[in-house]
């Protein structure tokens, strides 16, 4: 991954108080030590160089957060802030342990990391997803083939693409607006790149400012971009940390919000609410008017019953979201070898060879290997808590709670119980 976002515009106009300057000078030092932790900071620019300066040791910093989650109950006062506090550094005390080359069980990372243990698809949930495209899909023989027929049938062409993606952005954002409307003062940019383990990905500057990157390593296809687009700008990544900038920092002084770490219960949270904020902008019906749009922007063939038939699909493959946590649980916490975890990534996932490896380089990297459970999970427990608010209305007053607010996964779950 690359540096860090350098961005620092737009910090509450207060000094960090005494715990958030402490949490932010963590999460700096972790980042000195492991490129990548640190996804975004716009937090007071000095801190930096202190952060830099003190060469902080993995144990010191799993030390200090250990001294810091001590001090929340006698200097943080409110319940909320203190909750989503201690279960951060629960993430960077073991993020600086396995820094430090400390032997961690990897279900016992993954749960200590992200507030959630992992958690696995049923074996019958992929063989009832071959089922149902089998009926599905046209044409007939191997299902993983006629999948593959249908992505090609399906590829943005690359000269397209640009127009096409600035067009949904753009789209995205009027229909969230309608029910989310944005801080004043955002924006954001999308451009196209490659060479990358990921599909795609926002990295937030500060100022209410997101660049989103589009990476072309495997072909772009119009009925995943959708999806794609609402995870990283409206109402997903891009709306989800100006908000928290311009209500968490700006408005409440909750400094520690101005630094974004991977690999903790943040990330969680935040990967789940993406997922899960395409229900709003494009649930059934919304989501083929998009696809027809799309494919006539892409030049692609698209009419009324098979922007239908393409949904249906879509919504039968949901079960396999979990796919490649699976594949990570395979090679990381039961030691299967890469050909195997390929073979359950080609034969149960349905991926192409060039897809498993795709899928494989991400779960394989150190960055990366604990990160893949937060898309599935999270969107699971955050589905879970949503549907239970009731009517669609309460199901957005939730959502917009996500937006705004410091919440953890086990504070969702205990929500839930």
């Amino acid at each position: 991954m690359s540096e860090p976002s350098p961005g620092h515009a737009g910090q509450a106009d207060a000094a960090p108080d005494a715990v958030a300057r402490e949490y932010l000078l963590l999460g700096l030092s972790l980042g000195e030590l492991q490129e990548g932790i640190v996804d975004s900071y716009f937090g007071p620019p000095e801190l930096r160089q202190v952060a830099l300066d003190a060469h902080a040791t993995p144990a010191d910093i799993a030390q200090r957060a250990r001294e810091l989650v001590g001090r929340l109950d006698d200097e943080v006062e409110d319940a909320q802030r203190r909750e989503w506090l201690n279960r951060q550094l629960v993430a960077v005390e073991t993020l600086a342990q396995l820094v430090g080359g400390e032997p961690l069980d990897y279900i016992e990372e993954v749960t200590r990391c992200f507030d959630a243990p992992p958690e696995r698809t049923p074996d019958a949930d992929y063989a009832s997803v071959k089922r149902e495209l089998d009926e599905l899909l046209p044409g007939q023989g191997d299902v993983r083939d006629r999948l593959v027929a249908r992505d090609d049938r399906l590829t943005v062409p690359a000269d397209r693409l640009a127009p096409v993606l600035d067009w949904l952005a753009e789209e995205l954002r009027r229909r969230s607006d309608a029910m989310f409307s944005a801080p004043e003062g955002e924006s954001l940019t999308v451009s196209i790149v490659t060479g990358q383990p990921w599909s795609a990905y926002n990295w937030y500057d500060g100022n209410l400012r997101s660049r989103v990157e589009v990476n072309t390593d495997l072909p772009v296809r119009a009925h995943q971009v959708i999806g794609t687009m609402a995870h990283e700008t409206f109402p997903g990544h891009h709306l989800e940390h100006a908000w928290k900038e311009a209500r968490l920092v700006r408005e409440q002084g909750r400094a520690e919000s101005s630094i974004l770490l991977i690999n903790t219960p943040e990330a969680f949270v935040s990967e789940g609410l993406a997922e899960l904020g395409l229900r709003f902008v494009a649930d059934e019906g919304d989501w083929q008017s998009l696809l027809i749009e799309l494919c006539a922007r892409a030049d692609l063939p698209m009419t009324v019953a098979d922007a239908d038939r393409e949904w249906r699909i879509t919504r039968a493959l949901r079960p396999l979201r979990g796919s490649g946590g699976d594949a990570a649980m395979l090679m990381h916490a039961d030691g299967k070898s890469r050909d195997e975890v390929i073979a359950f990534l080609e034969h149960e996932a349905l991926r192409t060879r060039e897809q498993a490896e795709k899928n494989l380089e991400f779960i394989s990297f150190a960055l990366w290997r604990s990160y893949i459970f937060c898309y599935a999970g999270g969107l699971r427990l955050l589905s879970r808590w949503c549907d239970a608010a009731g009517d669609k209305a309460a199901q957005r007053d939730r959502f917009f709670r996500l937006l705004t607010e410091q919440l953890t996964p086990s504070g969702i779950s205990a929500e839930l119980v």
